[in-house]
């Protein structure tokens, strides 16, 4: 589901992910590197992004989001649509309030940055076919989410 943020800022990217930033100030410290890794994360899996959208924005942007078309009255951290016409190819939209993120990452006690890469990383693992309704799919989720910040570590 397109929620038509296009006609928003210009994207930041000219390759097959895309950055956005909408009702905030912000933007990611290294552009290159986060496509890098998430198109690795993505070929682990044998899935080709063809279209990926982050966009970053703020509670109240995303609880309207969360609102509007899911019909939750609350806030979270991340909505992902999933726009994928065919299987193993990965178009989407990703929306990940930085306030949500901010806060997570004082309340677990972990940088910004890397609460930053386990939402992003989760957002993709949803277009990859993870789940995380059960305890066992939360747990198997977290596990993928561990590797993910790992291969960003890895990265040079």
């Amino acid at each position: 589901m397109s929620v038509g943020f296009e006609d928003s800022e210009e994207s930041l990217s000219e390759h097959n992910v895309h950055f956005f930033a909408e009702a905030i100030e912000f933007s990611l410290a290294d552009e290159e590197k986060n496509i890098h890794w998430l198109n690795a994360i993505a070929q682990q899996f044998e899935f080709t992004i063809v279209g990926l959208n982050y966009i970053f924005c703020n509670d109240a942007y995303l609880h309207q989001i969360n609102v509007e078309y899911l019909n939750h009255d609350t806030f979270t951290d991340i909505i992902t649509f999933d726009n994928s016409e065919e299987r193993q190819m990965i178009e989407g939209d990703i929306f990940i309030s930085i306030d949500r993120v901010r806060e997570n990452a004082a309340i677990f006690n972990v940088p910004f940055d890397t609460e930053l890469n386990r939402v992003m990383a989760h957002g993709l693992l949803h277009l990859l076919g993870y789940r995380d309704k059960t305890e066992a799919e939360q747990q198997e989720m977290s596990a993928q989410e561990d590797q993910a910040i790992e291969l960003w570590q890895s990265l040079a």
